[in-house]
């Protein structure tokens, strides 16, 4: 259907005066088939490169449907699904531009701002509920939403939700929604992820593409720039070099990581650059803060992490650097996508090292174009030799990449955690088992007391503590009056019958305890059992007719100075 009009796309006359103020002459190929097909309440599935007008797709034929009923408190009447905080902020501001003759209320429900504004919000009733899905699911489990009166869905960037991991609460939101509803769902691409979920949540879909997944606008000139010095200050100089070369008005740099963001700042504002920062780790309002200064013109150069790669409609970028290539081809698709929107042109440079041949090989391939070079380009050898090494891991790992997953720490070599093989350096090698063992005995042999005093023992004799105590004779205490009977000194072994013991005499409080030690056993028997001829009943030496009583020296064991539990005959 071939429309060159807002007018013959089946909007409302509301919605026609503000596209109308807005100033916006004629829809984008997106615009034309998406809104025709979703004001009828059908099942939308829009894939179209990003800088197309998607939002546009979806909010205008949304404010039609909603321009009749009423919101009821904690029930939104629709809900719309973005990946990131900035762009589920952008769709609010366009539902306050194209809405501007409507009374629809608004919720942004988005992390880094207060939850008690966006409770109050809720419980007034939202027709319009725009929400990160983190922060939705949060409300939805403290009870502060229910999603039963949903009559629209939007999922917005799915091949983004899918790179950021959100494919799982997206399943989780679907299934608290009502069954009879019309879904919306827009992407860049269509990984088989992304037309799984499709197949499950979308009913006999209209399909609206616009152009092949995953290219780049034609009205973008697209460069690379060849730095053979690998390190960081080299590749600082190049792009210092290109923002003085090339005729940039503004420019959005991106880099891989983070870290590198607030480094690229520090390196511009040194060198006189008016530049800001934009990137996952600063707090909500700072982030908003950065990206109205950029677009109101008072920042030339936004360096940024790839949360400003999707979704986001600053106009009038003239430029996009890459300052790392990115290590999804996908990602150089929707980074350069910030420049070149809305039929404007564009410019893109990235900046490639030897690491990142390979990277520039799967570009080259995805949009079917080879690169053109500023400079220099890289010679057959570089050429050879990058794409033989591996890449150098500056930013995130690839996706799918074991590196991706993290590895366990149990699954580490075992040098870098100090388990078989050889220690750490520092800690020298190992020793063999047998060795250590010797050194032990060794050592424990030179630790134990001086046993030479002691008295000597009969072959036959029990002893049951595994290290050797220092004993000394004494002379016998009074108290010392209860003996055993010794056994009979014929040839034969006979059994020790020990005679019925007098009345038990008063206990004598300084009794040593030594003496109650022994075996617990009448009749001489060990404490392991066995019989002991050559002592008594008391762990007493015989020596003759009168047995000679033993003591324990000073050192003598903590277990052994319990009280000697005495049983009655």
């Amino acid at each position: 259907m071939q429309t060159t009009t807002f007018a013959e796309l089946g909007l409302s006359a509301k919605v026609l005066a503000a596209i109308d103020a807005a100033g916006y002459p004629a829809p984008t190929p997106i615009q034309e088939q998406a809104i025709p097909v979703a004001v009828t309440g059908r099942d939308v599935l829009g894939i179209a490169q990003t800088g197309t007008g998607k939002t546009a797709s979806f909010v205008l034929p949304m404010i039609t449907r909603l321009e009749t009923g009423r919101a009821r408190a904690r029930m939104p009447r629709s809900l719309i699904l973005a990946p990131t905080r900035e762009l589920a902020a952008q769709c609010a501001q366009s539902f306050e531009k194209y809405g501007v003759n409507h009374k629809l209320d608004v919720a942004l429900l988005i992390g880094g701002v207060s939850m008690d504004d966006q409770v109050r919000k809720l419980d007034r009733g939202v027709d319009v509920l725009i929400a990160t899905p983190g922060r939705l699911l949060d409300h939805f489990q403290r009870g502060r939403i229910m999603l039963m009166g949903v009559e629209i869905l939007v999922i917005d960037e799915a091949d983004r939700m899918l790179d950021m991991g959100f494919i799982p609460d997206i399943e989780k939101i679907c299934k608290l929604l009502p069954p009879k509803r019309q879904t919306l769902f827009f992407s860049a691409t269509m990984p088989p992820e992304i037309t799984r979920l499709v197949d499950q949540f979308l009913t006999d879909p209209a399909r609206i593409e616009v152009a092949r997944p995953a290219t780049t606008a034609k009205t973008i000139t697209q460069r690379f720039c060849y730095c053979d010095n690998p390190e960081d200050w080299a590749k600082r100089e190049v792009l210092r070099e290109l923002l003085r070369s090339l005729d940039v008005r503004n420019a959005i740099i991106f880099c891989n990581r983070k870290k590198d963001v607030a480094i690229l700042l520090k390196s511009l504002t040194k060198h006189g650059f008016n530049a800001g920062a934009l990137h996952g780790d600063m707090d909500q309002m700072s982030r908003m803060a950065t990206l109205d200064k950029f677009r109101a013109g008072e920042i030339a150069f936004l360096a940024a992490s790839d949360v400003a790669a999707r979704g986001l409609d600053i106009p009038d970028v003239s430029h996009v650097i890459n300052y790392d290539v990115p290590w999804q081809a996908d990602d150089y698709v929707h980074r350069i996508g910030r420049t070149g929107r809305a039929g404007k042109e564009g410019f893109s440079a990235t900046i490639v090292s030897s690491d990142d041949i390979k990277a520039i090989d799967s570009i080259a391939k995805l949009i079917g174009e080879e690169p053109k070079w500023i400079g220099e380009p890289p010679d057959e050898a570089a050429l050879a030799d990058g794409r033989s090494r591996k890449r150098r891991g500056r930013g995130a790992p690839a996706r799918g990449r074991p590196e991706a997953r993290g590895r366990p720490e149990s699954r580490a070599r075992p040098e870098a955690r100090g388990g078989r093989g050889e220690e750490r350096s520092e800690r020298g090698p190992r020793r063999d088992a047998p060795e250590r063992r010797e050194s032990s005995r060794r050592i424990a042999r030179t630790d134990r007391p001086d046993t030479s005093e002691q008295p000597e023992i009969a072959d036959d004799a029990t002893i049951t503590s595994r290290r050797p105590v220092r004993r000394r004779e004494r002379a016998p205490q009074e108290g010392d009056t209860r003996r055993v009977e010794a056994a009979r000194t014929d040839s034969a072994p006979r059994e020790v019958r020990p005679e019925r013991a007098a009345p038990r005499p008063e206990r004598q409080p300084e009794r040593p305890q030594a003496q109650q030690r022994g075996t617990e056993a009448r009749g001489g028997e060990s404490k392991g059992g066995g019989r002991n001829p050559s002592r008594d009943g008391r762990g007493q030496q015989r020596g003759g007719d009168e047995a000679t009583p033993l003591a324990f020296g000073d050192h003598m064991p903590a277990f052994l100075k319990r009280p000697a539990r005495v049983s009655a005959d």
